[in-house]
């Protein structure tokens, strides 16, 4: 079957139906980017019609959670970017050793393994037992895949080629155990770990923190929701809080940026002024 790709004005329609029906905000996000998701959706459920598809979306939840998990970025892996692992490690970690308690925001997770790998880090710092790592994405399936802990087991050598990048103290293996498809990361460090649904185009501050990241998740974004977001993250940090973005994030366009040092171009990790 041909499906027509749907045009620009039909994407903010339907953007503006599921807003409306089930309170999800994806107005803000790239037109090309979400012309290409539903396009996708719409040609592996076979429905070439857009009135159609809106329609089902509007009327079947179903149909509609099936195209949020398109919506999703859950791209990711543990330790991604091992470099940026490291000099948070090394450059970061020690200001944060200053605090009594220690709180951390990893905003748009995808499935978890970014918070798990800071909780790890944190435990071989000496900082995990006064840190509180607040794990947050909008889409409420990779939330709970993500609170599991459960990575396919074929995905640990890479994870364990970040980790050792990441500037890793042991074998990753001492943390977690396994069975003949996955890999089950130590409990304990989830007792310092809260996952929680939060949408960055729609919700607001919800605690103050000494460091947050959120990368590669606005290169999704338009520059309207961007600066929406780089503000909800400016008023997020406590004073001279950190800010890691992904390798093609920046602030160097947006207003906020004014109120942000630059620590580490390459890494992209900046400081509040």
């Amino acid at each position: 079957m041909t499906t027509t790709h749907p045009t620009p004005s039909q994407m903010h329609q339907l953007s503006n139906r599921i807003f409306e029906v089930y309170g999800h905000d994806f107005r803000d996000y790239s037109d090309a980017w979400m012309l290409r998701r539903v396009g996708d959706e719409m040609a592996e459920q076979q429905i070439a019609d857009f009135n159609r598809y809106l329609h089902q979306v509007e009327t079947q939840p179903e149909m509609f959670y099936a195209l949020m998990q398109k919506l999703s970025i859950n791209v990711t892996e543990m330790f991604r970017d091992p470099k940026v692992f490291r000099y948070l490690r090394d450059e970061v970690f020690p200001v944060l050793a200053t605090y009594p308690q220690i709180r951390i925001w990893s905003a748009g997770m995808a499935t978890g393994e970014e918070p798990w790998s800071l909780a790890l880090l944190l435990k071989e710092s000496g900082l995990l037992e006064r840190s509180l790592i607040y794990a947050t994405d909008f889409n409420p399936e990779v939330v709970r895949q993500a609170t599991q802990g459960t990575f396919k087991l074929a995905s640990m050598p890479a994870n364990t080629r970040n980790y050792i990048s990441a500037g890793g103290e042991a074998s990753l293996s001492r943390y977690y155990r396994t069975n003949a498809t996955h890999a089950y990361l130590s409990q304990d460090l989830k007792d310092h770990m809260v996952f929680a649904t939060h949408n960055l185009a729609t919700d607001w501050v919800f605690n103050e923190f000494h460091l947050i990241l959120c990368r590669n998740v606005m290169i999704y974004f338009n520059s309207q929701l961007t600066s929406r977001t780089l503000q909800l993250f400016h008023d997020s940090l406590a004073p001279r809080g950190f800010l890691t973005l992904g390798s093609s994030e920046s602030l160097r366009f947006d207003p906020i940026g004014r109120y942000f040092e630059t620590l580490h171009t390459e890494n992209r990790v900046f400081r509040k002024i």
